[in-house]
């Protein structure tokens, strides 16, 4: 089974590229000097993602991605990544990239989260922002 999983809950998604985008997400880890040892991605709606961020978060807002970080060694990446396939598309077209770019920005998004970054002050969204495009501009693939 690859560390890297997959799935889709109340919505019929299929990721596209998806060694490509394993890859991807595995080589962004280690450059970032951690291990990978288990990570889920769970593609969902905005209604599911909602109940996600007010039963556990406390946020009666929609996001695009809520994620939990399920490590209990440092330097060992375990999580578990809801995204919502809505509010990707929804974002793609509000700032005019493909809905592709958005899923990826997202995606490497939970893992810089995973991997210690935070977007709490605006300093610290502008270094996320800074390591989300230099990632993203580190893709093989596009769609």
């Amino acid at each position: 089974m690859p560390a890297i999983q997959f799935f889709e809950e109340d919505i019929a998604y299929k990721l596209k590229n998806k060694t490509q985008v394993r890859q991807w997400i595995t080589d962004t880890i280690l450059a970032e000097g951690y291990k990978l040892k288990e990570l889920t991605y769970i593609f969902c709606s905005d209604a599911y993602l909602l109940q996600i961020n007010q039963q556990y978060l406390d946020h009666d807002t929609y996001t695009d991605i809520v994620t939990f970080d399920n490590s209990e060694i440092e330097g060992a990446i375990i999580g578990d990544i809801f995204i919502s396939i809505d509010r990707i598309r929804d974002n793609a077209a509000k700032f005019g990239v493909t809905e592709a770019t958005e899923l990826h920005r997202v995606i490497i998004h939970g893992v810089l989260h995973l991997l210690g970054y935070t977007d709490k002050s605006v300093a610290d969204k502008n270094k996320m922002t800074q390591k989300e495009d230099f990632y993203l501009n580190r893709r093989s693939f596009n769609s």
